[in-house]
This record gives C-alpha cells, sequence and structure tokens, in this order.
C-alpha cells in the first residue's frame, strides 16, 4: 500500500462527564496516514489510481478550488508514483503562488490550469470532459474529490478497522466520505454535518450513489437512516467565527486534537453539541477525522 491507514490509530477522549453517561468517544485518526494525502484524501484515491493503472491513459486530471486538499493528495500521490498530474483550478486570477497549497502541488510537479468559475462550473459535464480530453490526450479524469464508486468503495473501507460503535460522524463536503461509510454499516447510526449552507445532502448522497450504480431502492432505503445536522455550517463553506477559532484552540490544547477550518472542527463541534442529548447515553460514538490540515501546519 503506497499510503500506510495503519497508521490511522483510535483516539479516545477522555472526559468525566461522558464517563459518567457511559459514553466512549473515539477520534478515528485518517489524519495521520500522511501529512499531504491524509485523511479520506488516500482512502478516495486508492482504488481510482489502481483503475488509472489498468487503462491505457498517460496522466491524470482532476479539479479543485484555491485551498483544494483534493487537489493536493492528487499532485502527491501521483509525484509519488511519477504519474503526471493536471489540476484544473477555480479562478482565473490565480496563480501558482496564489497560495502555499496551490505552490506545493506545483512543486510535487502537478500542471496547474487556470480556469474562470464559469467554465470550472461544466467540470461534471460530459461534453467538458471531451473538450479536456482534445487539449490533454491521453487523460483519466478523477471528479472533483474523488466523488464516483471508486472513491466510495475506498471509504467503505474505513468502517472495517472500527471497533463496535452505535453511531459515527462524519464531515461532509462532495458526499463521496459519508457515501461508503453508509454502505459499509451494519445497524449503527451516521450522522453527517455539511459544511456548506443550504446543502442538501440525501439528494446529493442519493445521486453520487446512483451514477456509482447503485439500485434506487437500496440507495431510498439507506438514506432513510441517515441523520443530517445541517447547522454547524458557522456561516458557509470556509467561514469561520471567533467561536469556531476558539473550539479549535481548546481541542488542541484538552485533547490534543488539531482540526481544520472548513471541515473538521465544523463537524467536531456539531459532535459535541449533539453528545449533550440524552440519546447517546451508554454508546460508542466514532468521529472520522479526515484530514485536511496541510494548511495548519
Amino acid at each position: 500500500m503506497l499510503f500506510d491507514t495503519r497508521k490511522s490509530i483510535l483516539q479516545e477522549i477522555n472526559d468525566k462527564e461522558l464517563s459518567a453517561r457511559g459514553i466512549t468517544l473515539l477520534i478515528k485518526r485518517d489524519d495521520l496516514i500522511h501529512p499531504e494525502v491524509s485523511g479520506n484524501k488516500w482512502r478516495k484515491l486508492r482504488y481510482i489510481i489502481e483503475h488509472f493503472k489498468q487503462s491505457r491513459n498517460e496522466r491524470i486530471l482532476t479539479f479543485g478550488g484555491a485551498y483544494s486538499n483534493h487537489l493536493l493528495a492528487t499532485a502527491s500521490a501521483c509525484h509519488r508514483l511519477e504519474i503526471p498530474a493536471i489540476g484544473i483550478v477555480r479562478g482565473e486570477e490565480l496563480s501558482e503562488e496564489a497560495n502555499p497549497l496551490l505552490k506545493r502541488c506545483q512543486e510535487l510537479g502537478m500542471y496547474l490550469h487556470f480556469v474562470t468559475r464559469e467554465e470550472y462550473a461544466l467540470r461534471g459535464m460530459k461534453e467538458y470532459h471531451e473538450e479536456l480530453i482534445l487539449e490533454f490526450p491521453n487523460t483519466y479524469i478523477i471528479p472533483e474529490g474523488g466523488a464516483n464508486y471508486y472513491g466510495i468503495i475506498g471509504c467503505q473501507e474505513i468502517i472495517g478497522e472500527l471497533p463496535a460503535f452505535d453511531h459515527i460522524f462524519v464531515a461532509q463536503g462532495t458526499s463521496t466520505t459519508s457515501c461508503g461509510l453508509l454502505l459499509g454499516i451494519n445497524g449503527q447510526q451516521l450522522h453527517v454535518v455539511p459544511s456548506i449552507k443550504n446543502y442538501d445532502s440525501k439528494k446529493e448522497m442519493s445521486i453520487l450513489l446512483s451514477k456509482s450504480g447503485i439500485e434506487i431502492d437500496l440507495t431510498e432505503e439507506l438514506l432513510n437512516g441517515i441523520q443530517v445536522h445541517e447547522m454547524y455550517h458557522f456561516g458557509g463553506y470556509a467561514k469561520v467565527t471567533d467561536e469556531l477559532i476558539d473550539f479549535i484552540d481548546y481541542c488542541e490544547k484538552k485533547h490534543q486534537l488539531t482540526l481544520d477550518k472548513v471541515y473538521t472542527a465544523k463537524a467536531f463541534y456539531g459532535l459535541m453539541q449533539e453528545i449533550k442529548k440524552t440519546d447517546y447515553n451508554h454508546s460508542t460514538i466514532v468521529f472520522l477525522h479526515t484530514g485536511g490540515l496541510f494548511l495548519t501546519r
């Protein structure tokens, strides 16, 4: 295995109040897998890259914004495997020097192609992919965030690495990780915390699962069992408040747990608010740390 998922330990949060209520809180530390290809990023890329190797393509192309951890993970993995990589970046006003993440992508050998936001909005369309292949021949295209069947299957494997549990919480972006967890659980409760305001979690998950060949009836049955906590976005994607910053600092000092502002801090904050409810007494709860810490280092 290119990046060793055995580094993803389980960290127990020691808290007297939780113990008194019979609650065990475990953090699945996927952020420890690799400093650049961490968390769900490697989970999603693992089988995508295996599929690429079986194709006749010569390079990989994917999409991301200015602070996309998926872009960085793809650049780093491709660098290790000596696969030429192209990143389609949202924002024609940007450059390779716009921020440390994009600079690092370039250092790793990824060719960054900056496009307008209008063009970037076409990233999921077949016709746009055909245009990109004409411009960049022999190219294997990975959806934004690794959101496809192979990405889902990679994330499904996380469940097999966990002890017995009752609830699992995860931050939600492209829904790939939450779809994988949903396919992997067996009677446990999946909780998703979207980082995007007004994000229709179940609809987006349904679309992705359908595109991945999962039967509609099974998809509807599975989605009926998840809980969506949509109130912890702190104003919207990449929005930050003083309260969130204080919470991040608290987790670092109290639990030696580093969280990112965009996804994991919001999801863990949501978990800690939800856990105050009596529904969670005498249960084991897992929080999946999905990484994305490059810009916090």
